[in-house]
């Protein structure tokens, strides 16, 4: 599977990064709320979020952390990865607008067990927006 732009397990390396970034739109903040139901309207009504201690509106946080996804299942690994764990932080909103680059690097190689352990990050104009770790499951030459 890793023919398909991905990494397998053996060609991973400590400290090799890879990243994915994409710009929040109105759009896409309200297609994430119909989809997952949070319809807090901190992220969907300008009038209530600018009262809020965000004094204005933010994206779901889950949102941003949703592009870690793409790293990890598109990029590296990629294709045939599986995602085992994913552990976050919210450092600071993100608005409607602002450019969300997710950031996974490696920092543990397990070929026994066929994990990899990533430190993940979203950042928006350089500075965190989200912070973590994620466990995946890379498809291996010898499996």
């Amino acid at each position: 599977m890793a023919s398909a732009g991905g990494y397998f397990i053996e060609d991973l390396t400590v400290g090799q990064t890879e990243s994915f970034a994409k710009t929040v739109t109105d759009a896409d903040i309200t297609l994430y709320a119909g989809i997952s139901g949070d319809t807090n309207p901190v992220h969907l009504d300008d009038e209530f979020a600018a009262e809020s201690m965000f004094k204005g509106r933010i994206a779901h946080g889950m949102l941003s952390a949703a592009f870690i996804s793409a790293v990890l299942g598109a990029r590296m690994p990629g294709p045939g990865a599986i995602y085992l764990s994913q552990t976050l932080r919210f450092k600071a909103p993100v608005r409607p607008g602002d450019t969300v680059t997710a950031v996974a690097e490696v920092t543990d190689i397990n070929l026994e067990k066929r994990r990899v352990t990533l430190k993940t990050t979203c950042l928006v104009k350089g500075k965190p927006v989200v912070e973590g770790e994620a466990m995946v499951m890379p498809p291996s030459r010898n499996a």
